[in-house]
């Protein structure tokens, strides 16, 4: 059995003059999370210390105020013990931590004004260990009276003093941020109603582009068509034919195509054929008949008017 060395005390029998917690809480000014292992040492997360002590850089601030042998990875130090990672997003297992001499190094180095009490406190317990040996704390006059109610202490008066202080400060940030998350909270609030303003207003114009669209179909449907002023009521090919002679100049595969669906048109009133059976018909390419039937529809010869069950266009005689 390994006895413990008389320069360190013996896990056995120690026992913290000071509940650790308090001793953080009155460097730190608050509750932050700590591990204790099974020989009683203390671990702290050195990202909890270095946030309430204000050192905006953690990695800097422990290679500049901690040696390595007073912190640690999580996982490494847990493994020590054969203990696995705590529970919770919160303990990584890359999370650094510090000792309780990492913490007073960390307290020491830190400049606000609040640690000068508690870097008093330590000076004062490190001379009265040198020059008597030990330092303990002196038990408070007033002790709980219920049992298994636990045993309080007296703190120096400038560590308890700073306390109040700190814990005002607290209170002064726990309102500030109130007032802040109210303010935010009303912030989104008006935004949500501009978005709401905004998206009512979208919806009536779409209404209103969709009744200009319906009462332009209306006046398109009332307008009297060419069909209406130049042809009797039913035209005859050659007179479809001869129109189209006289809007544009018909090159030889226009023609071709003219000759073929001017009958269709004139006796089915529409032409439903797709572009390889006129194509078939005429001799011509598919893409060849494509173009000659945008010629048509571009001196308005012909216009579409719908598609067939195909997906084919289907065209009606545009007359003048």
């Amino acid at each position: 059995m390994i006895e413990p060395s008389k320069h360190q005390p013996d896990p056995r029998t120690q026992q913290d003059a000071i509940d650790a917690g308090d001793f953080v809480y009155a460097a730190t000014g608050a509750r932050v999370r700590r591990l204790t292992m099974p020989d009683g040492t203390h671990w702290f997360p050195a990202v909890d210390v270095c946030k309430k002590l204000g050192h905006t850089n953690t990695q800097k601030a422990l290679s500049d105020h901690v040696p390595e042998g007073h912190r640690e990875i999580l996982e490494t130090l847990t493994g020590g013990y054969g203990l696995s990672v705590p529970a919770g997003r919160e303990w990584r297992r890359d999370l650094n931590l510090i000792d309780l001499q990492g913490l007073i190094l960390l307290v020491s180095a830190c400049t606000k004004p609040e640690c000068a009490p508690f870097k008093q406190w330590v000076a004062e317990v490190i001379e009265t260990i040198q020059r008597e040996g030990s330092y303990t704390l002196e038990e408070a006059e007033v002790q709980p009276s219920e049992p298994g109610a636990p045993v309080a202490y007296a703190m120096p008066e400038q560590v308890a003093e700073a306390i109040v202080r700190l814990e005002e400060r607290n209170l002064q940030a726990d309102e500030q941020l109130a007032a802040a998350q109210h303010e935010s909270l009303a912030l989104q609030r008006d935004m949500v109603d501009m978005q709401r303003q905004t998206l009512t207003a979208q919806q009536a114009i779409a209404q209103a582009m969709e009744r200009i669209a319906n009462r332009l179909d209306v006046l398109a449907v009332d307008r009297p068509t060419p069909t209406d002023t130049a042809f009797s009521a039913r035209p005859t090919t050659e007179a479809v034919l001869a129109d189209w002679r006289e809007r544009l100049s018909v090159t030889a595969d226009v023609w071709t195509v003219a000759v073929v669906i001017a009958p269709v048109l004139v006796e089915e009133g529409e032409l439903r054929q797709p572009l390889e059976a006129i194509a078939a018909r005429t001799g011509l390419s598919v893409h060849r008949v494509n173009e000659c039937l945008r010629l048509l529809r571009k001196h308005a010869c012909i216009r579409p008017q719908g598609a067939a069950e195909d997906g084919a266009p289907v065209y009606v005689l545009n007359q003048r």
